[in-house]
């Protein structure tokens, strides 16, 4: 589901920029473009959240109360004997559509993994097993616990993105920029735990929405390769996800650290950004 997922929004994104380009064809001398993609990793910090959990054959309704959770990058445990797509990774695919260069759109992926933290005390509240219930469990494996987003918490925004140039050299093969982008989307998570010893078919899911804002100073050498370094919050709101004959939902933020590689590339001639004549902080106004 996930590489279909991912085929489908590079697909359909493909055909809105090349569409986009052909209706301007008319206007050639005005037209402009440029075409992005990068791929890098990624770490998290999650703000604590209250997991409610719903299994009505089973007579529960409760909540897990202010959950402590943490990622798994997985990037720092041997990167290069595992797949590449293993470790917390993320990938932009976008385009700038302006004479200057300067205002994009995205597509914005972030493979993250959510895990509730191991050994740690939950306050539960609510009804369990249809009798009232408000006290402290030892949520563990080894005590019949867990609960994992850990093959993605998942975050796909649509962003609309900015660009600030800083410094661009005459040859325009040494660039620095600053971007910025917002946007929102769904997430698409695979939701893997354990409640009371009782386990969920796991799988992946639409799961709710989610929203963000990204940071970036960007460095383009030699016209085409860029490295990047991003900071993003984001706040996601997850419902319907499966557990054991039922249903749970949550929500929390997350600050983000990206680091990405990336290269960029013209859709037209006299792109401005990468001919020697034209530097966009000087000659187009």
């Amino acid at each position: 589901m996930r590489i279909q997922f991912r085929a489908a929004t590079v697909l359909l994104f493909s055909i809105f920029l090349f569409s986009s380009i052909k209706s301007d064809a008319k206007n050639k001398k005005d037209r402009t473009g440029s075409i992005y993609f990068s791929w890098g990793y990624n770490t998290e910090w999650y703000t604590k959240s209250t997991v409610t959990i719903k299994q009505p054959g089973l007579g529960n309704d409760y909540e897990m109360v202010h959950v402590n959770a943490h990622d798994h990058r997985g990037w720092d445990e041997g990167l290069f004997h595992k797949a590449f797509t293993i470790p917390q990774y993320n990938y932009r695919l976008g385009y700038y559509f302006n004479k200057k260069q300067d205002l994009g759109i995205e597509i914005n992926f972030d493979h993250t993994k959510y895990l509730i933290a191991d050994g740690q005390q939950v306050h539960l509240k609510g009804t369990l097993a249809n009798k009232s219930v408000d006290e402290q469990i030892f949520f563990a494996q080894s005590n019949g616990f867990y609960y994992f987003l850990n093959n993605g918490a998942n975050f796909l925004l649509f962003n609309l993105v900015k660009r600030v140039p800083v410094y661009n050299a005459k040859t325009c093969k040494l660039k620095v920029d600053l971007t910025g982008k917002a946007g929102i989307g769904p997430v698409i998570p695979h939701v893997q735990n354990d409640l009371f010893g009782q386990i969920n078919a796991q799988q992946f899911q639409l799961g709710g929405w989610n929203t963000g804002a990204e940071t970036a100073v960007r460095i383009t050498v030699m016209k085409y390769a860029y490295f990047e370094f991003s900071q993003k919050v984001d706040y996601a709101r997850y419902s319907h996800l499966l557990v054991y004959d039922g249903r749970a939902k949550q929500n929390f933020g997350t600050y983000e650290l990206i680091l990405s590689l990336g290269f960029i590339i013209p859709t037209t001639k006299h792109n401005p950004s990468f001919t020697p004549a034209g530097n966009p902080t000087e000659n187009i106004k």
